[in-house]
């Protein structure tokens, strides 16, 4: 089960690879994420390449695709649809909107409104949509990869608490080297390589990973670990909300998913660490005058060199 998860990554993280050079941790915790159940907000200033890696994994996997551009003036309705008066059949029926998908692209979701924002809430945490009282089922699977802009402020809405707590990870592209900008020019030179991409990877084969990554072994220590470095968020002066029992789970499953990818039937204290801050950080809301997200991002990494890490043996 375990071999299956590590030959899946690799599959599936040399086919994005034909289109993103470089950010390979980021590429895998992308994947992880999706493993997981969960979605994924990417920050980062323009023209690092979120929305291409977000299509790159659209089209890697064989499912439905759908883009929202959201703008000041988008209306719930616009995400979710609306049932409108068929004269010909003289009855309402509904128009679906762009939810009904497999992967839903939401590019600068922080340029709506939070009226809209919160259009997606529902469809994120519950699976469901509801349209006049009717409630309805988007894409299986569901999965959300959202962007934003850190730097622009002007006619933006920043992504209240309830909404940053739906992303099960924050993730940044970051700049690349020189010899990854070069090996950028190189790529794009003469073809747009997104282009003939191919997938390589089914919903069903998806949905058999997904299983099979639920069944990855947990520690009750590596449990405890969890518990304590959640708690210390709590306990902390600077954080007026820690992390919820929510990002505890996320984080849980998250672990499980990413040692199924390593290729391992069990999780260990490493798979905590490496997901603490993308799982973590951007659910806890500090004090006035601490900082934003790189601050609470320290805040976990000293959080985490703080709590005893255990040694027992994880795989039994």
């Amino acid at each position: 089960m375990a071999g299956n998860g590590k030959a899946l990554g690799e599959r599936v993280l040399g086919n994005i690879a034909k289109v993103i050079v470089g950010k390979e941790q980021t590429t895998k915790l992308l994947l992880t994420a999706l493993l997981a159940d969960g979605h994924v907000l990417l920050e980062d200033v323009p023209g690092t390449g979120k929305t291409k890696l977000a299509k790159t994994l659209a089209k890697t996997v064989a499912g439905e695709f759908s883009r929202i551009q959201f703008t000041p003036d988008l209306l719930p309705s616009d995400i979710t649809g609306i049932n409108i008066f068929d004269s010909k059949k003289n009855e309402f029926v509904l128009r679906k909107g762009p939810v009904f998908t497999n992967i839903l692209l939401a590019d600068e979701i922080n340029r709506a409104t939070p009226r809209t924002q919160a259009g997606l809430l529902e469809c994120m945490e519950e699976r469901q949509v509801t349209i006049d009282g009717e409630s309805y089922l988007p894409g299986k699977p569901f999965f959300v990869i959202a962007t934003q802009n850190p730097v622009e402020t002007a006619g933006t809405f920043p992504l209240p608490e309830a909404q940053m707590d739906r992303f099960m990870m924050k993730l940044s592209m970051g700049l690349p080297g020189k010899e990854e900008e070069l090996a950028i020019l190189q790529r794009y030179l003469t073809k747009e390589p997104l282009d003939e991409l191919q997938s390589v990877l089914t919903l069903e084969e998806l949905q058999q990973a997904r299983q099979e990554a639920n069944q990855i072994f947990v520690h009750k220590c590596v449990m405890e670990y969890m518990v304590s470095i959640v708690d210390a968020t709590r306990q902390d002066s600077t954080v007026v909300m820690g992390v919820s029992p929510r990002g505890n789970l996320a984080l849980l499953r998250c672990a499980k998913a990413y040692a199924y990818l390593e290729g391992r039937d069990f999780v260990t204290p490493d798979d905590i660490r490496v997901l603490a801050i993308p799982v973590l950080a951007h659910r806890l809301v500090l004090g006035y005058g601490s900082g934003g997200s790189d601050t609470a991002g320290d805040l976990i990494r000293k959080l985490l060199e703080a709590t005893p890490v255990p040694t027992e043996d994880f795989t039994a």
